[in-house]
C-alpha cells in the first residue's frame, strides 16, 4: 500500500479541494438545508461548523411525522489576542440578532462564536464579519487557529502590548493564502463585485500556499503568548506556547514550548492529554521564522493516517523532542539556543477594576461560560450595547471567556457599573471565587461530539458548590473548575484543579490535582459519577483539604501532594472507589 493510499478520508478531501473550494460554491447555491458531510469538512477551514440541535431531533410536525435534523452553522470569528473595537462588537451583536439565534459566545481561545446561523444566511454572515475588518478564515480547520495573547492593557511595562502585536504578526503570517475564501464569501455571485475588506492574502507567483501546501496541516494548530508571572492564556496547552522573557519593560526573547494539547479519544488508547515542553530560547526577531519552521515540520511529518493522533504532541511523543528540535533547526537553517530555566508562577484572570498605567482604567467583567444573551432578569447583550454606545471602550476577550472594557476615564467607572446593575448583570466583585474561576464548553445541544451536558448544567453545579464551600469556610479559595461534555477537552479540564469530563449521559470523570498556573496535568480521582453526585463526591475532599493542607497550599497542590489513592481511601466509599477507571487512568498517565 502506498503512503498516499493510507491517508485519512479528510486528507483526501483537502488534497482534492483545490485549495479549500471543493463543492462548497455549488452547495452554497442550492436549496438544501445542509451541506454534505464532505463539504462540511472543507467548510471548517472557512470558519464554520455545521451542527444540528439535538434537543429537536425527535420533534414532530403537525402530521405527527419527524421533522428531521434542525441544521444550523456555528460561525467563529478570529480575534487575535482577543482584541477588537466597540464598533466591531456591536456589529457582531447585530449579526447574531438578525442572522443567528440571538446569542453569541466568547470562547476560551479569545474568539467570538455566533450560533444558529442557517445555511441561507451563511454568506451574508461571513460577508458582514469581513466588512468590519474581521475574518473567519482559519478560525477552524487544519490550520493555525486564533493566536492567543494576554489581553490586559497594562501599559506601565509595555510587555503585554508587544505580545498583542506579536499575536497579530503570527496570525497574518500563518493565515491561509488561498483566494477561495474571498471568491466564495466576499464576491457577489451575480455581479462579481468584491466586498471591501482589510486585505487579501498574497502569495508568491505560482505558489498558492507556500506554508501549508495542498493538504494544509494534519490537524488544528494552536499558538499562545504568555508571561511567567501571568499564564492567563494557558501556554502549556498549546501546540506552541511562547513564554515571554522581559527585561526593563521590553520583551527580550521567548522560551518556545511545544507539544501541548488536551484532546483525548477514549476508544484510542494511544491518545492522551499533554503539556508543552521547552524547546528553545529565541530573540524577538526570530519569532516568525521559528513559528513557520515548527508549522512546516508538523506539516511534513505529522500523522495524516489517523486524525485522532495527528496533533503535534503525538509527533513529539513518537519521535522525541531531540529529533523534533533537529528538524526545526534544519527547516530554520540555523541553530537554536537552549531554553531558559523559567517557569510559570501565577495566573491573573484580569477581573475587576485596574489602572492601565496611562491614566485610564479597564474593567474585567466575568461572563459565565462566555455566553452573551438577554433573558428574564439578565440582559447582558443589551448592557453591552449601551456600554459600547455610551462609553465607546476598547474591547478585549480573555481566555477565561470574559470581557475587558478598556481605556475608560475615572468618571466612566460609576456609569459602567450602573449600566450593568440596571440590566441585571452581576458585577465581578459580587461573583463567588469558585464561579469566577469556572469554565465550561458548549456541549449539548449543538456540539456533535458531546456525550452529555456542560455549559447548561455548570451554573447550577456552581450554586451547589458555593453553598458547600461557604459551610466549610473555603469560599475564598482560588482554584479552577472546568467542565466538558466529552473527553476532547475544549474547556481545558485536564490541567485544572478540578476537571469534570463527560463520560456518558449525565455522568462524568472527576480529575483532581492540576492547578491555576496550568503547568501540571490533573489525575483521575473517580469515574462515571452522576451529575447529581459530583458535588457530594467533592465535599469530603474539601474537608480533607481543610484539615490537612499546608499553610498557603492551594487545593490543586494539596491533591497532587496527598495523592489520589490516599484521597480515595479517606473520602470515597468502597463501591465508588471500585469505579475508578483503570483504563481511563492509563490514558491520562500516557
Amino acid at each position: 500500500m502506498t503512503e498516499k493510499s493510507k491517508r485519512s478520508r479528510v486528507e483526501e478531501l483537502k488534497e482534492a479541494s483545490r485549495y479549500l473550494r471543493g463543492k462548497l460554491p455549488e452547495e452554497l447555491a442550492n436549496d438544501q438545508p445542509a451541506f454534505t458531510e464532505d463539504t462540511a469538512q472543507i467548510l471548517k477551514h472557512h470558519g464554520s461548523y455545521q451542527q444540528d440541535d439535538r434537543d429537536l431531533r425527535k420533534a414532530k410536525g403537525p402530521d405527527g411525522k419527524p421533522l428531521g435534523k434542525a441544521y444550523s452553522m456555528m460561525v467563529r470569528v478570529k480575534v487575535p489576542g482577543g482584541r477588537l473595537t466597540w464598533q466591531q462588537l456591536l456589529a457582531q451583536l447585530d449579526i447574531c440578532d438578525e442572522l443567528g439565534n440571538a446569542t453569541a459566545r466568547i470562547t476560551d481561545r479569545q474568539d467570538l462564536q455566533l450560533h444558529g446561523v442557517v445555511k441561507g444566511h451563511l454568506r451574508e454572515t461571513i460577508r458582514r464579519i469581513n466588512e468590519i475588518q474581521l475574518t473567519t478564515l482559519g478560525a477552524c480547520g487544519d490550520v493555525v487557529r486564533n493566536v492567543m495573547a494576554c489581553p490586559a492593557p497594562l501599559y506601565h511595562d509595555g510587555v503585554r502590548e508587544e505580545l498583542q502585536k506579536a499575536a497579530l504578526e503570527i496570525t497574518r503570517h500563518l493565515l491561509p493564502r488561498t483566494r477561495a475564501y474571498h471568491e466564495i464569501w466576499l464576491t457577489d455571485p451575480d455581479t462579481g463585485e468584491k466586498v471591501r475588506v482589510d486585505e487579501e492574502p498574497q502569495s508568491p507567483a505560482g505558489e498558492v500556499e507556500p506554508i501549508y501546501g495542498t493538504a494544509y496541516l494534519p490537524r488544528k494548530f494552536k499558538f499562545a503568548l504568555g508571561l511567567p508571572d501571568d499564564n492567563c492564556v494557558d501556554v502549556y496547552t498549546n501546540d506552541v506556547g511562547l513564554l515571554a522573557v522581559a527585561e526593563r519593560g521590553r520583551v527580550s526573547g521567548y522560551n518556545v514550548l511545544v507539544g501541548g494539547g488536551l484532546g483525548v479519544t477514549p476508544s484510542n488508547k494511544r491518545t492522551f492529554p499533554a503539556l508543552a515542553q521547552p524547546l528553545a530560547y529565541i530573540p524577538p526577531e526570530k519569532l516568525i521564522p521559528v513559528a513557520e519552521a515548527i508549522v512546516k515540520v508538523q506539516r511534513d511529518f505529522g500523522d495524516r493516517t489517523d486524525r485522532k493522533r495527528a496533533r503535534l504532541k503525538y509527533l513529539i511523543a513518537d519521535r522525541g523532542l531531540d529529533w523534533f528540535r533537529a528538524k526545526v533547526i534544519e527547516y530554520l537553517g540555523e541553530d537554536l539556543a537552549p531554553p531558559l530555566p523559567i517557569q510559570v508562577t501565577d495566573h491573573d484572570d484580569h477581573i475587576g477594576w485596574f489602572a492601565q498605567g496611562d491614566g485610564k482604567w479597564f474593567y474585567g467583567l466575568n461572563v459565565e461560560n462566555g455566553r452573551i444573551l438577554d433573558r428574564d432578569g439578565f440582559r447582558l447583550k443589551s448592557a453591552l450595547r449601551e456600554i459600547c454606545n455610551r462609553l465607546q471602550p476598547g474591547i478585549r476577550f480573555t481566555a477565561h471567556q470574559s470581557i475587558l472594557f478598556c481605556d475608560l476615564e475615572e468618571s466612566d467607572r460609576p456609569v459602567l457599573e450602573e449600566i450593568l446593575r440596571r440590566h441585571g448583570v452581576p458585577l465581578s466583585e459580587t461573583i463567588s471565587t469558585v464561579r469566577r474561576w469556572s469554565m465550561a464548553c458548549v456541549a449539548l445541544p449543538t456540539c456533535p461530539l458531546a456525550v452529555t451536558e456542560s455549559e447548561r448544567v455548570l451554573p447550577a453545579l456552581m450554586d451547589h458548590l458555593e453553598r458547600e464551600l461557604a459551610a466549610l469556610g473555603l469560599q475564598d479559595e482560588r482554584f479552577t473548575v472546568r467542565m466538558t461534555g466529552c473527553p476532547n477537552g475544549c474547556a481545558r479540564p485536564y490541567n485544572a484543579d478540578i476537571g469534570l469530563v463527560g463520560k456518558t449521559l449525565n455522568k462524568y470523570t472527576i480529575f483532581l490535582g492540576g492547578r491555576v498556573q496550568g503547568d501540571r496535568l490533573a489525575q483521575i480521582y473517580l469515574d462515571v459519577i452522576p451529575l447529581e453526585a459530583v458535588v457530594p463526591t467533592l465535599v469530603p475532599v474539601f474537608r480533607l483539604f481543610a484539615a490537612h493542607r499546608f499553610p498557603g497550599e492551594s487545593f490543586g497542590d494539596f491533591c497532587h501532594r496527598f495523592g489520589m489513592d490516599a484521597i480515595r481511601a479517606a473520602c470515597a466509599p468502597n463501591e465508588t472507589i471500585e469505579t475508578a477507571a483503570t483504563e481511563t487512568a492509563t490514558e491520562c498517565d500516557s
